[in-house]
């Protein structure tokens, strides 16, 4: 394998959707081995592998076949296994960063996994306890948010300045870590108008700014809070934008980035001792096997993946 280009562990995510898919296509681009080494982590005979991929040993290579457009307990217990080995191989640091097709969460629970989402395992998995969160990538936009997967009604009583400082400070670090030098970075407010001023409530004015200012204490400078729905206005402005933009809880930032590019947004998992991305859509078992799959997602979390494991090798070299 070439030194010169970051080695990355592949996954082909659900064996059941579109995963397998989107790497193969992925794959048989002319240009993917320019970009990095590439540790396939799938089944043997699910398509032909391009001379240049290592296609890595595991238990899952020689799997049976899974049932297409289904969630069951077999394919979970796949993708955790696939999971662990991915991260397995940039800890042991065979590969530089860890890139996965779309999962299933469903037959993720039904496999045995019980965390609350795929990061928060991988945090255990890492035995890692601290700050961490779901970081999604659109382009050169990126958001991180206070609150993840929460109802909507106790998303007042979870924020707090050192949340807010601590999604701050997270999303400007991953942001460097792909090649940023200097974010500049947004925040949300959470009601109508901001607040107006605490007529609409007072979270900007009691959490959210003095938040802000304990970021800043720390050595990061975020500008907000602004009103949601003129945030994500600001952030794309081509003069004077933002590079990310943090949000207070789950749709206020997804629906503006999913409506900005649905097929093409990537999920990173922001905070890990390691690099990890993987598309933002799901596993589309509707369009399985019909050449549908749109590669979009895919090549954008493998790209990625590819600047943030240049990053981490250097800064694993550093502390050696």
């Amino acid at each position: 394998m070439s030194k010169s280009k970051p080695t990355i562990a592949l996954f082909t995510g659900d064996p059941a959707g579109i995963g397998p898919e989107l790497v193969e296509k992925l794959l048989h681009r002319s240009d993917t081995a320019e970009k990095a080494n590439i540790i396939l982590i799938g089944q043997k005979n699910s398509f032909a592998f391009p001379s240049f991929v290592e296609v890595h040993p595991w238990s899952g290579l020689d799997a049976g076949t899974f049932q297409p457009k289904h969630a069951g307990t077999e394919n979970g217990k796949y993708m955790m296994e696939g999971l662990a080995e991915g991260v397995h191989l940039v800890t042991s640091g065979k590969a530089d960063a860890f890139c996965f097709a779309p999962l299933n969460k469903t037959a993720l629970r039904l496999g045995g996994m019980q965390s609350e989402d795929e990061l928060r395992w991988f945090a255990e998995l890492l035995k890692f306890d601290g700050v961490c969160g779901e970081l999604n990538v659109l382009e050169n936009l990126w958001t991180a948010r206070v609150t993840s997967h929460v109802a909507l009604k106790e998303v007042s009583h979870l924020i707090t300045p050192e949340k807010v400082a601590e999604a701050i400070l997270m999303i400007n670090n991953a942001l460097k870590n792909a090649g940023t030098s200097h974010p500049r970075l947004a925040v949300c407010g959470l009601n109508p108008h901001n607040g107006d001023n605490g007529n609409f409530g007072d979270e900007e004015i009691r959490i959210i700014t003095p938040g802000v200012a304990l970021a800043a204490q720390q050595g990061v400078t975020a500008e907000g809070p602004f009103p949601a729905d003129t945030a994500f206005v600001r952030a794309i402005r081509k003069d004077n934008g933002y590079d990310g933009v943090v949000t207070m809880y789950h749709d206020q930032g997804q629906i503006a980035m999913k409506l900005m590019g649905f097929e093409k947004g990537v999920t990173v998992h922001g905070g890990l001792p390691i690099p990890i991305s993987t598309p933002a859509h799901g596993t589309a078992y509707d369009i399985v096997g019909q050449d549908k799959a749109n590669i979009g997602a895919m090549l954008n979390a493998f790209e990625l993946a590819c600047k943030m494991g240049i990053s981490h090798r250097k800064n694993s070299s550093l502390s050696v």
